[in-house]
């Protein structure tokens, strides 16, 4: 306090200020983590129940036996764009694989899609988890939204697929590929069909690998066990 009472008036003016929004800070920061810490149990537990709400639609719960979101691997920087692949189980026994997906040419940028292949080696299902396409065009590839085609979404095409179906045949008919696709929206099923199909033909050819990984690994193109 001497010290402070030997500046001029300003000077301690400032001092008191800045003294008093260090110590905001600090009380703030110190909430915030508070907060953080009491709620993040129930954030991740709310993230994972969407990610299963997803996950179940393309591979029921019926199917495997094993704790889905425990066991995983990643593949950081691969070519396919792929990231988290769940492995499914039902006892001994490789199910199948879910993965995420990721599509960079959208209309509003990046798709993010949820991909289950089965044993069979058939595409069990397709499911978009975030999007930014244009209202009214490319909302479609959410079945929600595909108000055309209720019955069976646009997006319902993908199941049953073969995993090997060639690379050259993943992507719209307008392409020369197998898969439908609304006239005067063409982007967002083309962006979306080729990164299916860039992600399956990944996943599947190296799907021992990725069962055999241990939990939480990290694969990519060049780490990876053949």
């Amino acid at each position: 306090m001497k010290l402070l009472d030997a500046l001029p008036p300003a000077w301690r003016k400032a001092v008191s200020c800045a003294c008093g929004l260090v110590a905001f800070t600090l009380v703030f920061t110190a909430l915030m983590a508070f907060t953080y810490e009491m709620t993040r149990e129930r954030i991740d537990a709310a993230k994972d129940e969407q990610q299963m709400r997803l996950i179940d639609e393309v591979l029921p719960r019926e199917r495997y036996d094993n704790t889905l979101l425990a066991d995983a691997v990643s593949a950081p920087g691969n070519t396919a764009n792929v990231g988290r692949i769940w492995r499914a189980r039902r006892g001994a026994d490789a199910v199948a694989l879910v993965f995420e997906a990721f599509a960079d040419d959208g209309y509003g940028g990046r798709i993010e899609l949820i991909v289950g292949i089965g044993d069979d080696g058939r595409v069990t299902g397709v499911r978009v988890g975030a999007h930014h396409e244009t209202p009214g065009l490319g909302d479609y590839i959410e079945p929600a939204k595909d108000r055309r085609h209720q019955n069976k979404p646009w997006i319902a095409q993908f199941e049953g697929v073969d995993a090997n179906l060639p690379k050259a045949r993943w992507t719209v008919k307008k392409d020369g590929g197998d898969f439908d696709y609304r006239a005067g929206a063409t982007v967002s099923p083309r962006a979306v069909t080729v990164a299916v199909g860039r992600g399956v033909l990944w996943v599947n050819k190296h799907r021992a690998a990725l069962f055999e990984a241990p939990t939480d690994a990290k694969l990519n193109d060049e780490a990876r066990t053949e």
